[in-house]
């Protein structure tokens, strides 16, 4: 599998993303790492309506970009994200009739969908307050970082809506199961950072003033592996979530088949072969 393509299959299929200028957070690549940057730190780095937009658009490029193969998601300051903003989101909707809240609804879900979509790893690293639409960025993302000072909150049914926000009924339970998902969603209570690690949400622990440096080295120890494969590590573990064991097994058989195709997998022979270390291409 060559990662030389034909003009007419690279235009429209294949982008950078290092030139990108969001209006409404922060991002820079750090050696193949996309650093996202929730940035209003004064109000504890709240989403509006704009910055949702964005973010969806942005992962959903990032399925075309190769010059990222990680993704680092933080918040500027002490605090991830504080949900949507109270004066900017809350107070609007208050004000809207069913199909603009159902065109609002499904934008928020299509945030989380582009995520998923997305083919690069996401790291969420998170500090202080980590609540509503916060938590659910945290969910989706495919592993996580906290710190012992943070707080996670599934917050909505304080503000008398409904836990089944984004895809948290049934993404919430998968991560750390059924009883403690139905508890927070239930009761919208915080969820302490060594609680978060005890209950399997925190994949990893670290000081407040070394979690930025420990989420990016972590997201660059996985963009120098194999592309290709992480991507399809990816979409299966989405995938399977809906399939009986004998039809994962196949689909896996058919996942792996297809990662045999390419260098990377013929590299890591190679190097094998010589008693080197691999170094992939994400071809």
């Amino acid at each position: 599998m060559s990662r030389t393509m034909d003009s007419h299959l690279l235009a429209g299929n294949r982008r950078d993303a290092a030139g990108l200028a969001p209006k409404h957070f922060g991002w820079r690549i750090e050696d193949k790492v996309g650093v996202v940057t929730l940035d209003r730190p004064e109000r504890k780095n709240p989403l509006t309506f704009e910055s949702y937009a964005e973010l969806r658009d942005l992962f959903r490029l990032l399925a075309q970009a190769d010059d990222v193969r990680a993704v680092v998601m933080q918040g500027a300051g002490e605090n991830f994200c504080s949900g949507g903003d109270v004066h900017e989101i809350i107070g609007p909707l208050t004000k809207m009739t069913m199909p603009d809240l159902l065109t609002f609804t499904r934008m928020t879900g299509d945030l989380v969908k582009a995520m998923r979509g997305c083919p690069q790893p996401i790291i969420s690293a998170i500090d202080g307050v980590c609540a509503g639409a916060g938590a659910i960025i945290a969910m989706s993302s495919d592993l996580r970082i906290g710190t012992a000072r943070s707080k996670v909150a599934f917050l909505f049914s304080r503000v008398g809506l409904a836990g089944c926000d984004m895809g948290a009924c049934t993404m919430l339970p998968r991560i750390i199961g059924q009883g403690r998902a139905s508890e927070l969603l239930f009761t919208g209570r915080s969820m302490s950072g060594d609680e978060a690690l005890a209950w399997g949400f925190y994949n990893r622990i670290a000081r407040s003033d070394d979690l930025h440096a420990h989420a990016v080295g972590w997201a660059a120890e996985l963009a120098a592996g194999p592309t290709f494969g992480h991507a399809m590590t990816k979409r299966m573990l989405h995938q399977e979530w809906a399939m009986g064991v004998d039809e994962a097994i196949e689909s896996e058989a058919q996942a792996q088949a297809i990662c045999m195709m390419t260098q990377d997998f013929h590299r890591a022979y190679a190097a094998f072969a010589a008693k080197a270390k691999p170094v992939f291409e994400g071809d």
